[in-house]
């Protein structure tokens, strides 16, 4: 085996391993942990040289390092194939100075929210790996929604010959526009289900779904086997630590940075795939000092860095952030291995503990190391969010959407209580427009308030044009008057019935 070669483990068993093309096709490890790379390949070429790529010479470089199984042709094409037209700028991303951070503007694809930056690409790394690997069964991909990975998987597998894709939202928690987006998505092989319950409730079941051994039985029988989309798949997790290597490269180029010189990332945080891109990203060698993870009133990761104690039993809120309304945040386990030193034994006790009993406690020796790694968290009320999107529109003219404004009101209060002089990026995870009515009711409340605040989402939007300056999206645009074509919706015990149902593998003795 080469030495450049990087398998993958679970974070629960010392004896399950893959390669990245079997880590990406299986989505999750058979014992229900998550792979993870046995080791963090060191980027060796220079900061001037990384300012001076483009984004997918960028991606090339990065994923390479830690796909190692996929040749260079095939990830070149998988690249090309998913950073095209398809975003709204040629540059991908972009970094954008206003007051007091760099917001790294994510939400440029097909469906205005950072998902793009990986979904784009996960389909074309799915069915390479399936083609490399031999796999004859068509992959169902399953996955849950908190209002963004919806879309974005709806629309990067729509079409994809070899696959199927199921989706599950929170039916009334997530914004009108994520809704409508999810609801007129097109494709033979998309099915939309609606839940009774939040997102937590989803994810729960679709995780016991990937383990039901009924339904794999049943589902190989009939050339089938599930896959996942959520950001516990490794192929959704490596794309994302791209943009942040490209946003370094950027700020070197503005002059904003020396080369080699730190920075802080701050991201509104909800199932934790986001920040945890960014730390991988620090442990391949990009000098990324402090990572500061921001929620919103549903705080159990503020919680957990605060305490060492993770607890997920609390209310529920529904907030105007709706991709972080999470108390299970599932990409954690994976920064848990990291702080038990890789210990999947440990790991797996904790994950047990959680699943049983809906908490645990980590060890002072696993919060020192949090410490070392940089983590900070702090959270920002309904109040602070509106007033950070309002504050940032009066004083730059800068439009931020609900999810990046926890951001840089958690960075904003932050500064106040530490001395740091490092430049800090902050994930935009989402266009305003897909928030409309947060936005503009935060913004101009007397404008939002007309009409008894009946105003539609579509008026609010054209508000929200003529307050930013900024071009409507195509996303926007193009939904405004697509016809509906999803209307399922189950309780939280139905949904194995109505995964069976809809893939035509039978439901006379669901369990």
């Amino acid at each position: 085996m080469e030495n450049n070669q990087i398998i993958y483990r679970s974070t629960r068993s010392r004896h399950i391993t893959a390669t990245a093309s079997d880590a990406i096709l299986q989505g999750i490890a058979p014992d229900g942990g998550l792979f993870v790379p046995e080791r963090f390949p060191e980027f060796t070429e220079s900061y001037e040289w990384l300012s001076r790529q483009t984004y997918q010479q960028v991606a090339l470089k990065i994923m390479g390092m830690l796909l190692t199984d996929f040749t260079q042709e095939e990830l070149k094409h998988c690249i090309d194939s998913a950073y095209d037209s398809k975003f709204d700028i040629p540059e991908i991303t972009r970094l954008k100075k206003a007051d007091h951070a760099w917001y790294l503007e994510l939400f440029h694809g097909t469906t205005i929210a950072f998902k793009d930056m990986a979904l784009s690409i996960l389909p074309h790394l799915m069915t390479t790996a399936a083609r490399k690997r031999g796999v004859k069964d068509e992959i169902v991909i399953l996955t849950a929604t908190s209002g963004d990975t919806g879309k974005a998987a709806m629309a990067g597998f729509a079409d994809v010959p070899g696959t199927k894709i199921i989706v599950f939202y929170p039916k009334g928690g997530v914004s009108a526009v994520q809704e409508k987006q999810m609801l007129t998505q097109r494709g033979e092989n998309v099915h939309l289900v609606g839940i009774h319950g939040n997102f937590d409730d989803a994810q729960t079941a679709v995780k016991r779904l990937f383990g039901d051994e009924d339904l794999a039985e049943r589902m190989a029988a009939g050339g089938m086997r599930f896959s996942s989309a959520n950001s516990i798949n490794i192929g959704r997790l490596v794309p994302q630590i791209v943009y942040y290597f490209y946003a370094y490269g950027q700020m070197v180029k503005a002059g904003e940075v020396r080369p080699g010189g730190y920075i802080n990332v701050c991201v509104p945080t909800g199932n934790f795939g986001n920040i945890l891109a960014a730390f991988y990203a620090k442990k391949m060698g990009l000098p990324i000092e402090n990572l500061l993870c921001a929620s919103n009133e549903n705080k159990v990761l503020v919680d957990f860095f605060q305490t060492g104690v993770y607890d997920r039993n609390r209310a529920f809120i529904l907030t105007s952030s709706p991709s972080m309304d999470i108390l299970i945040s599932s990409n954690l386990e994976r920064l848990v291995y990291e702080i038990t030193d890789q210990n999947p034994d440990e790991t797996n006790a904790f994950m047990k503990e959680l699943a049983e009993t809906g908490t645990y406690k980590i060890t002072p020796e696993m919060r020192a190391n949090l410490k070392e790694y940089g983590f900070y968290g702090d959270y920002a009320s309904e109040a602070m969010t509106s007033d950070e999107i309002r504050k940032v529109y009066e004083d730059t003219g800068y439009v931020l959407d609900p999810h990046t404004a926890v951001a840089s009101n958690v960075y904003r209060r932050y500064l106040g209580q530490i001395e740091d002089q490092e430049k800090t990026v902050i994930a935009s995870t989402a266009s305003p427009y897909k928030f409309a009515r947060s936005v503009v009711t935060s913004i101009r409340p007397q404008l939002a308030e007309q009409d008894g605040g009946a105003l539609s989402d579509d008026a609010l939007i054209d508000m929200l044009a003529d307050l930013s300056g900024v071009a409507m999206p195509r996303a926007i645009r193009e939904i405004r008057n697509a016809p509906i074509l999803h209307d399922t919706v189950v309780d939280v015990p139905d949904m194995k019935k109505e995964v069976m149902r809809w893939l035509g593998i039978g439901h006379d003795s669901v369990s």
